[in-house]
């Protein structure tokens, strides 16, 4: 299975001419049914997709109605467990609290992969490796 980072659910509704390509890429990508997420990553989704300065900004309801069709995806709750963790791979690897606990989340779902724009592409998290759809 492979996790999808907040990057993918928000290139799958770009209307920016600049990001057509990726646009495509991510919504091949959700097409596929290996897939799963987070709580934190359909929260970030919301903050991102419905912020007032984005310029392909969508309204609440839009962002509702894509936050309920993602959760046909497994989701993974932020647990007390996941936050430990992610606060020691932060340590461990060096990475933000936020990218981490995208790592650990994707673990507690058995995830071989997270895809993700925003980190190292091909970078081995103890077993959950990243890889750059969009390269």
């Amino acid at each position: 299975m492979r996790f999808v980072d907040t990057n993918v659910l928000l290139y799958a509704i770009s209307r920016d001419p600049a990001e057509h390509d990726k646009a495509t890429r991510a919504n091949e990508i959700l097409e596929a049914h290996d897939l799963g997420l987070s709580v934190q990553v359909l929260q970030e989704f919301y903050v991102q997709a419905t912020r007032e300065n984005r310029s392909d900004a969508i309204s609440h309801h839009q962002a509702v109605r894509l936050i309920e069709s993602f959760r046909r995806f497994p989701v993974q709750d932020i647990t007390s467990g996941i936050m430990l963790a992610a606060l020691s791979s932060r340590q461990r690897f060096r990475l933000s609290y936020w990218d981490a606990a995208i790592i650990e989340a994707s673990r507690a779902l058995g995830c071989q992969a997270v895809l993700s724009e925003d980190l190292n592409d091909g970078q081995d998290y103890a077993g959950v490796v990243v890889a750059n759809p969009f390269r």
